[in-house]
């Protein structure tokens, strides 16, 4: 459910070729980013969110950020709000057109994706963050060839220090319903296995088009984090607590989301 939709590179494996996975670029879209400019940190997004603050404090040295598929900006604003300087990137234009226009004073940038599928990050410097974050964009992403170059890219911009967080939604996201979401009429994310396309309806905004996600399992997210030379120091998979102000369907019993805390290894 993130903000970047990325189409897959062109050298693809001999199964994929016989079974393409396609994207259109859905947050491309005036109506879908008005839409997810409302969202806020509750229900099941609160999840997402709720222990990030701890998880930098405790992993992340430094202010030097960038939001990697900021979208409308919430998390960018949200890292601000802890104390980091940080750069918003997206490719939707329309995302960052909003962005902008919520947060007037924000560092918000428009990333190509003519001719590299979707990374074109050759305008941040290398070498320098304390934190890149992607909140939700590598469940947009397809293609293990695309994902394992975008993490490369990523891993680039950071320090000898930095880390890179990834938010990333698990598996049981797509066949549970949720206080944010609905996979009730989508019973093909059932069978669905790591790099097949699955929907989703988010609940919490007035646009009722499913959106389509990338499945990767923990197990495929761990080979691509070694390839890229990765070390993974640690995982998060926060569950909602009886003392919180929602109403929980799944998400007392069912983490919906991973926290990934990485670092080149």
């Amino acid at each position: 459910m993130g903000s970047i939709l990325w189409p897959e590179d062109e050298q693809l494996s001999p199964r994929r070729k016989e079974e393409p996975v396609t994207f259109a670029n859905c947050y491309e879209d005036g109506t879908r980013a008005d839409a997810y400019a409302t969202l806020e940190f509750k229900n099941t997004y609160h999840l997402a969110y709720r222990d990030i603050p701890a998880i930098l404090a405790k992993h992340v040295h430094g202010r030097k950020s960038v939001d990697f598929g900021c979208g409308a900006g919430r998390s960018t604003r949200f890292l601000r709000q802890l104390g980091f300087e940080v750069i918003g990137v997206d490719i939707a234009e329309d995302m960052i057109r909003k962005a902008r226009e919520l947060d007037p004073s924000g560092d918000y940038r428009l990333i190509r994706s003519d001719d590299v599928p979707g990374d074109d990050l050759s305008a941040l410097p290398a070498g320098t963050c304390d934190l890149v974050l992607a909140a939700f964009t590598f469940d947009n992403i397809a293609g293990r060839d695309s994902k394992l170059r975008i993490l490369r890219d990523l891993a680039h911009l950071l320090n000898r220090d930095g880390k890179l967080v990834l938010i990333v939604s698990r598996l049981e996201i797509y066949i549970h319903e949720w206080a944010s979401f609905s996979t009730k009429d989508f019973p093909a994310n059932q069978a669905a296995k790591s790099g097949d396309k699955v929907r989703i309806i988010v609940t919490d905004h007035a646009d009722p088009r499913p959106v389509e996600d990338i499945l990767w399992t923990d197990e495929a997210y761990r080979e691509v984090f070694q390839e890229a030379h990765l070390g993974l120091q640690q995982k998060y998979e926060p569950l909602g607590r009886e003392d919180e102000p929602y109403r929980w369907v799944s998400e007392a019993e069912i983490a919906p989301w991973a926290v990934y805390v990485l670092e080149v290894a």
